[in-house]
């Protein structure tokens, strides 16, 4: 199975305001040929100067659900250091195909430490080499740390190489231009800046993957700030899906979450 387009998603940029602003929960319709097949939410919390906080977790809808059952949640609590996203701990907690799927990484010198992997061994994936894990983060932390570049830079341009627990890629970000978006199935509308994103995967393949599966994924994401005063967040998002096309998000829902929020 190729880098997931939710886990795609919720690695491209939310670039937070210079500005002290609180948590937000942003909510987002994954749609293959107009129709939704995806739900997906997150919880932001990057402005703080010592730490920040993502949640993010995602369900299949509709007919979507019948073909590709499950659910994911993932959470990352981690640190800055001049300015650099030091990720503490990462949890994953999924339910595919009935079997239950949890992954909790711990860092130490930068380094992931597996503390649970359910299942221990995956015998339909290749293992990725401890050589290919060193200097990693998870794929929040990627989007916290260009959150921290575009906020200092004001363009799009970052790369991270991630691992999260069993696959490990490469995802490089560029900055395109400005658009005026308009408003699509009741989804947030105005000018964002956009951003171009690739994805490669370099480990972690399923035995059975095509040389497709090697091949970079290219999508676009627009950014804007959808409440006055608030962070810029990924407003709407394009790219490839394996079984359903070419999947677009849109930000249908947005506002300031508690401190204490955790998605369920």
């Amino acid at each position: 199975m190729r880098w997931r387009p939710a886990a795609l998603l919720l690695s491209l940029l939310a670039v937070p305001a210079l500005a002290r602003a609180e948590p937000m929960r942003a909510v987002y319709s994954v749609q293959a040929a107009g129709v939704q097949v995806m739900r997906v939410e997150a919880i932001f919390d990057l402005d703080s100067p010592s730490r920040y906080r993502i949640e993010s977790s995602f369900r299949f809808t509709g007919l979507a659900g019948w073909f590709a059952g499950g659910r994911q949640a993932n959470r990352v609590d981690g640190v800055w250091v001049d300015n650099a996203a030091r990720p503490v701990r990462y949890v994953g907690d999924g339910l595919w195909r009935g079997e239950p799927r949890q992954t909790v990484l711990e860092y130490r010198d930068n380094q992931p430490v597996a503390r649970v992997m359910i299942p221990a061994e995956d015998p339909d994936r290749e293992p990725v080499p401890e050589a290919l894990q060193r200097g990693t983060v998870d794929s929040l932390t990627a989007l916290a740390q260009l959150t921290r570049n575009l906020a200092t830079t004001g363009r799009c341009e970052g790369r991270a190489a991630i691992f999260d627990g069993r696959r490990r890629a490469d995802m490089a970000a560029r900055t395109l231009g400005r658009d005026r978006l308009t408003p699509q199935s009741g989804s947030w509308g105005g000018e964002a800046v956009r951003c171009g994103f690739e994805a490669r995967q370099l480990a972690g393949f399923k035995r059975d993957d095509g040389p497709d599966a090697r091949e970079p994924q290219e999508g676009l994401a627009w950014m804007a700030a959808p409440l006055a005063g608030g962070p810029i967040i990924p407003v709407r998002v394009e790219m490839p899906g394996r079984w359903l096309g070419r999947l677009t998000a849109l930000l249908v829902e947005v506002k300031p979450a508690q401190q204490q929020a955790q998605l369920r």
